[in-house]
């Protein structure tokens, strides 16, 4: 199967092209250099200067997609690329100290960087100054591309950080949601069984204790055991039961406000007056256990659920390619309870790259 992107994929691909741009400083490198070519410059040495620039780009896009990643300092890039630039800082070639910065910004302390900054463009336009050249229209252009380099690689990499929390948070909130159903319930039944079971572990000790002396009492315990067991079962039972009655349209609209809020379009379409209240709970399980999936499971941009005549189906664009095995305490668990009750639940990728989930069951 292969692996649809999601959003985050996205994203951090937008982060990176951008922050690759801030490579495109150094093309006024090349017009430099063709500028110096006409001024007389050896065409040997304007090769030389073109290789080392052309190395420089190449290289530049690596230390980005490491930081994005949250990998190691590339130690052995950012030296080699240090040493090109300390090259050309020798020959008052300053096009690729600006990108060169915004490299190393990901790695050290936003202070430092602002340090090294600072320090880059005094040293520069100090050694112009020593050879007798003119600086302040290189410490002014120099100043704004430092400033655009450096300044766009954080700025992107503060954008890639929020962006990563948010989905992350999505994912925590539908598995938190999740389990507080889960601990609700646990609490629902400790609450019922844990003194009925009480009851019973002391109601059986006792008899135990009586049996060699008194059987007819011994006996006669062990019948209030029972009847304490069954009275126990039905009110699990009833707590059950309870606990599966779901309204069916709560339910589409929490789904659907879910959905939104995990920047899933969600159109809902359901006829559910007509249903009797076993299908309306049983197709709100779906219901539920469908955008679990969506959630969970998918990168779904369009999810759309339709109800008519106790038949659900519940698209998303989230899935292509074959889908695994449907879990037992999921879909395959449901499938199981529809049939139960007469239907049919069917969940597979569709010929178009969706995926859809049909139940139809009894109305």
């Amino acid at each position: 199967m292969i692996r649809r992107a999601t959003k985050l994929d996205k994203i951090r691909w937008v982060i990176v092209y951008s922050t690759d741009l801030v490579n495109l400083l150094t093309l006024f490198g090349y017009y430099d250099l063709y500028i110096r070519w006409q001024l007389g410059l050896p065409w040997p040495v304007v090769l030389i200067g073109v290789a080392l620039l052309l190395a420089f780009n190449v290289l530049a896009t690596r230390p980005h997609r490491v930081a994005m990643r949250g990998g190691r300092r590339p130690t052995a890039i950012l030296a080699v690329t240090g040493v090109i630039i300390l090259i050309m800082f020798a020959t008052t070639f300053m096009w690729a100290i600006p990108a060169w910065l915004g490299m190393l910004g990901p790695f050290v302390r936003r202070r430092t960087i602002v340090i090294l900054s600072v320090l880059s463009i005094v040293l520069f336009n100090l050694y112009v100054a020593l050879l007798g050249a003119p600086i302040w229209g290189t410490l002014l252009v120099q100043s704004v591309f430092t400033a655009m380099g450096v300044g766009g690689v954080l700025t992107n990499l503060w954008l890639w950080r929020v962006a990563k929390e948010a989905y992350e948070g999505q994912e925590a909130q539908a598995r938190l949601a999740v389990s507080e159903e889960r601990l609700r319930f646990a609490r629902d039944l400790n609450a019922l069984l844990g003194q009925s079971l009480t009851d019973i572990a002391a109601r059986t000790e006792g008899a135990s204790r009586t049996l060699s002396a008194d059987p007819a009492a011994a006996a006669e315990e062990m019948f209030a055991v029972r009847d304490l067991a069954r009275r126990s079962l039905r009110e699990v039972r009833s707590v059950v039961q309870s606990y599966r009655a779901v309204d069916l349209d709560e339910m589409l609209a929490s789904v659907r406000a879910v959905l939104e809020a995990a920047d899933v379009r969600c159109t809902v379409r359901a006829e559910t007056g007509s249903l009797s209240p076993e299908t309306r709970t049983l197709l709100a399980t779906v219901v539920r256990e469908g955008a679990t999936n969506v959630l969970k499971h998918s990168t779904a941009e369009r999810c759309t659920i339709t109800i008519e005549d106790g038949v659900l189906e519940m698209s998303n664009d989230g899935v292509s390619g074959p889908a695994g095995e449907h879990a037992p305490n999921g879909l395959a668990g449901l499938a199981q309870r529809v049939r139960t009750a007469g239907g049919t639940l069917e969940a597979a990728p569709t010929h178009q790259g969706g995926y859809l989930l049909r139940a139809a069951v009894p109305a």
